[in-house]
């Protein structure tokens, strides 16, 4: 499994003292049974799925690549941070295409202007 997480990542708030250890598990498929991730849908027609990170230890995860763009203790703080990323989108832009707007600020990091 290949992750790439997003350049500016969206952590809920009791863990973001604890981000890069709970990436580090996450990278090397720890469970972690309260974390959830926050990843673009896979589909064209939705912007975001969250979901227990517990279903990465699945198979079918062994030749995935996935696009994190946040992380969450529990569903709760997932739904959370969705609407957090949602209000973000549309305060900045107008607009919720959240897909567009995450695309575009990791393009600017990758290509080093962010």
């Amino acid at each position: 499994m290949r992750i790439k997480c997003y350049c500016d990542l969206y952590v809920s708030d009791g863990l973001k003292r604890k981000k890069n250890k709970i990436l580090k598990k996450l990278m090397d498929r720890t469970l972690q049974p309260s974390l959830y991730i926050l990843t673009l849908a896979r589909g064209e027609q939705n912007l975001l799925e969250f979901y227990p990170a517990l279903l990465l230890q699945q198979p079918w995860y062994d030749d995935a690549e996935v696009f994190v763009v946040g992380i969450a203790e529990g569903y709760d703080a997932a739904v959370y941070l969705v609407e957090e990323i949602v209000r973000q989108v549309l305060e900045e832009t107008g607009e919720t295409d959240i897909r567009r707007f995450l695309a575009e600020r990791q393009g600017r990091f990758e290509e080093g202007l962010a």
